[in-house]
C-alpha cells in the first residue's frame, strides 16, 4: 500500500509564494516518477510538473515555466512543489501523483491541498 499526503497549501496574495510538500509512506519512491496536478473549479484536472526520481528528469507545463519548481528529498521520501510570482488563475487544489516507472499512468494520488491566490 503505498499512501500520499500533500501539506502546505492556503491563502497568498497575487505575487508572493508558497511550497507544498507531499510525504510518500508504504514503499520506496526512489524509481517513481512524483508529479502535481491540479484542478481549479469547474475545470478539468491539468498537469503542472514532474521529476523522475531516478534520472532527475523536470517536466514542466508551460503555464507554469518560470515560476514554480519541483524538488524531492529521498531520504525523507518527500517531494516539494515551490510557487513562486502567483497568479489568481494558479488557484486550484493541488494533487500530489506517483507513477511507476514502466507504467503510463500515475496509479498513486494524494487527497489534494488547496491553493488559492487573491489578487
Amino acid at each position: 500500500q503505498v499512501q500520499l499526503v500533500e501539506s502546505g497549501g492556503g491563502l497568498v496574495q497575487a505575487g508572493g509564494s508558497l511550497r507544498l510538500s507531499c510525504a510518500a509512506s508504504g514503499r520506496t519512491f526512489s524509481s517513481y516518477t512524483m508529479g502535481w496536478f491540479r484542478q481549479a473549479p469547474g475545470k478539468e484536472r491539468e498537469f503542472v510538473i514532474a521529476i523522475s526520481w531516478r534520472g532527475g528528469t523536470t517536466y514542466y507545463a508551460d503555464s507554469v515555466k518560470g515560476r514554480f519548481t519541483i524538488s524531492r528529498d529521498n531520504a525523507k521520501n518527500t517531494v516539494y512543489l515551490q510557487m513562486n510570482s502567483l497568479k489568481p488563475e494558479d488557484t486550484a487544489v493541488y494533487y500530489c501523483a506517483a507513477r511507476v516507472a514502466g507504467e503510463n499512468e500515475y496509479a498513486y494520488w494524494g487527497q489534494g491541498t488547496q491553493v488559492t491566490v487573491s489578487s
